[in-house]
């Protein structure tokens, strides 16, 4: 019997995957905004994976309309990704990648280093990525993907708030304003810490992120997200009751100035 996957969201990431897994042979069902997920799953009630590719202020509210029936076959791909983020849907065992590849619109994918995946559709994501020239690293256990979703958040959230102060690329920040983004990303590993109950091995974070840093060193450290994540990162180190003076600063000079 042929595989399918069913895949929430079509936007330029959702599209990747679904090309992928259509060059892999695999059907795909889109449930796009406008269908009601419930109906959905009366038409595909076993789907082999169920992609959620919805946008990250957008995947709380789905996680909550995931059918019980699609659960176990439950894969997520968003930015800022915890376990704290699905284990509160009873969403033990999902599928989860930590994508480190960029789609956006009018532009083909531009790869910056292989994306971790784990879980029960581990090797489904691995074929179809593959079949589009994506490379993937199943990863071995949860504790080691959670270290990468960290190492993920790691790097978004210390290129987009460093890049409100100093802006460029990823290069640029890395080599001409390297004290800068060693308080930042050791403030938010602060955060990253709180947040798992980790304790982080923090100069294998900044490896990793350096790692991150070189598969494309011409990444642009600020999108239009940045203010919003420095929002966000200031409110939970609000509730652990963590200073982080950097984050308040750049804040304080280039967010609300």
């Amino acid at each position: 019997m042929s595989k399918s996957v069913v895949i929430i969201g079509l936007g330029e990431m959702g599209g990747v995957f679904a090309r992928g897994f259509l060059r892999a042979g695999i059907a795909v069902y889109p449930v796009v905004r406008t269908m009601n997920i419930q109906v959905a799953v009366e038409t595909m009630p076993s789907p082999d994976l169920v992609l959620v590719a919805v946008a990250e202020g957008d995947l709380q509210s789905t996680l909550t309309s995931i059918p019980q029936k699609w659960k176990s076959k439950t894969a997520l791909l968003q930015n800022e990704l915890l376990p704290k983020d699905w284990l509160p849907h009873e969403l033990l065992d999902p599928t989860v990648i930590s994508v480190w590849f960029e789609k956006k619109k009018g532009q083909d994918v531009k790869v910056l280093i292989p994306s971790p995946v784990f879980g029960p559709g581990a090797k489904l994501i691995e074929m179809a990525l593959n079949t589009i020239d994506i490379p993937t690293n199943v990863v071995p256990n949860l504790e080691a993907m959670e270290d990468e979703l960290i190492l993920k958040n790691v790097y978004i959230l210390t290129t987009n708030i460093s890049g409100l102060q100093c802006g460029g690329d990823v290069e640029f920040l890395w080599k001409e304003n390297n004290d800068l983004a060693r308080l930042v990303a050791n403030e938010v590993m602060d955060i990253q810490e709180w947040l798992t109950n980790k304790t982080l091995d923090r100069e294998k974070m900044l490896k990793g992120f350096v790692y991150a840093v070189e598969g494309d060193l011409a990444h642009k450290c600020m999108g239009r997200s940045a203010p919003a994540r420095l929002e966000r990162a200031i409110s939970m180190a609000d509730e652990a009751g963590l200073a982080v003076p950097k984050l308040r600063e750049i804040y304080k000079n280039k967010v609300i100035a």
